[in-house]
């Protein structure tokens, strides 16, 4: 048995105020040769893949909030290594069906099999004014856009048959136009005649990865999905997530693999563990946070002292969230528990948004994604190292071998397309 790592690569860290910490070469976030070191970091832990995430952040003042282009990065990444798969973000609410087809066929063919897609519907209406509007559209429109931009996208990769191009220099004819089908679809959002202006590349789809939680989300990815990024407190919630999930999918006739988000904070000791966490903590910019759990929760709460209890009143009811209603679902539950103060949700934010996180020393963790895997509660984890290189660095020269002595992951790389390597 081996199970699934992932690196989710987003700098300077997964903690709000990563770029503060002495470790952090923050000055690089825009250097493709920094981003290589970590990949390949990675590589050398036989990680599955990386991930790059895309979004608009806000409130550059106190947190760094730009980023490369995704797929323009990842491709620069795959002619620097060889096994790894490359995952980018990409939004079938902006993008055009053509375009990302293209440009994920062309990943694919560059890195020899190795491209991912984390599909995302877009959930914030700053970024929808970018793109020539002025409000999101609704949260289902947004998973019915995705549905069509999907079935389009799937009959794009597979326009080209796997033996269209024949070279055949005796007659002149480079490919066979009857292996070679348009697509010709007309429907509410789009209308695309095809076919795809390059060949079937090695995986002919990416890999697929899906992080809604909403009804639509889990639907959208018992669909199309080969792999769920989740966010889950405990081992109950999550055995039951990831049993939804198997559920959903086989329904569907179709597998998919459940990877909660994990947050290793690693010490050689249990005191220093904890001491690099309160380190981290104090660093938070209080102000940038209140700024961006309002923007989450869709209501201010800049007003708040972090030492006062949640204003669990204030909050809004779920069905008006037109964002990112995982988040919203896991904040608002927490408070709605009572003993919250707003300060405890600005430290539960800042440590990577809610996900899971384990502060001990190396067997402590290994211990914890034991756990975790023998109860049914995942098939291995997205890890979001609090600050980058050095909690990649750690996670992969001390959690990494103790987990291979346990029989639980590779020891060397085996498929090296990333579909394949998932099955």
């Amino acid at each position: 048995m081996s199970i699934h790592l992932n690196l989710f690569m987003l700098l300077p860290g997964h903690h709000d105020s990563a770029w503060l910490h002495p470790e952090c070469e923050s000055v690089r976030v825009t250097d493709v040769d920094y981003y290589l070191e970590l990949t390949r970091i990675a590589e050398k832990g036989l990680m599955d893949s990386v991930f790059i995430a895309d979004a608009l952040w806000h409130k550059p003042r106190s947190n760094y909030c730009a980023g490369l282009e995704p797929l323009t990065l990842l491709g620069g990444l795959a002619l620097g290594t060889e096994h790894i798969g490359l995952i980018a973000t990409a939004s079938t609410s902006y993008y055009e069906p053509f375009h990302l087809a293209r440009m994920f066929a062309s990943l694919d063919h560059i890195s020899g099999g190795r491209a991912g897609w984390n599909i995302v519907v877009s959930n914030s209406v700053n970024e929808a004014r970018n793109f020539n509007r002025s409000k999101m559209l609704s949260h289902r429109q947004r998973y019915e856009r995705a549905e069509e931009f999907l079935e389009v996208a799937n009959r794009l990769w597979e326009s080209w048959d796997e033996d269209a191009v024949i070279r055949d220099r005796s007659t002149g004819h480079y490919t066979d136009p009857d292996r070679i089908h348009l697509v010709e679809h007309q429907g509410e959002y789009f209308k695309v005649r095809g076919p795809l202006n390059i060949q079937r590349s090695p995986q002919v789809r990416p890999f697929m990865v899906q992080a809604g939680a909403s009804e639509a989300g889990r639907s959208f990815a018992a669909r199309h999905a080969d792999a769920v990024f989740t966010v889950q407190e405990n081992v109950h919630d999550a055995a039951g997530f990831r049993t939804e999930m198997r559920r959903r999918a086989a329904a569907n006739g179709r597998t998919v693999k459940v990877l909660p988000g994990l947050l290793p904070i690693v010490g050689s000791t249990e005191a220093e563990a904890d001491e690099k966490k309160r380190a981290l903590i104090q660093m938070q910019a209080t102000d940038y946070a209140l700024e961006h759990i309002s923007m989450m929760l869709n209501v201010d709460l800049t007003d708040c002292s972090v030492d006062a209890p949640f204003p669990v009143d204030r909050l809004p009811p779920a069905d008006s969230i037109q964002g990112n209603r995982t988040t919203y679902e896991l904040i608002t539950g927490i408070a709605r528990r009572g003993g919250v103060t707003v300060g405890d949700i600005i430290a539960l934010q800042g440590f990577g948004r809610g996900h899971l996180v384990v502060t001990g020393t190396p067997e402590r963790i290994a211990d914890v994604i034991e756990t975790w895997i023998d109860g049914g509660a995942a098939d291995g984890f997205n890890i979001m190292p609090p600050v980058f290189p050095v909690g990649l660095a750690d996670f992969v020269d001390e959690v990494v071998p103790l987990l291979q002595k346990r029989g639980l992951f590779r020891t060397e790389y085996g498929e090296k397309r990333l579909r394949s390597r998932y099955e």
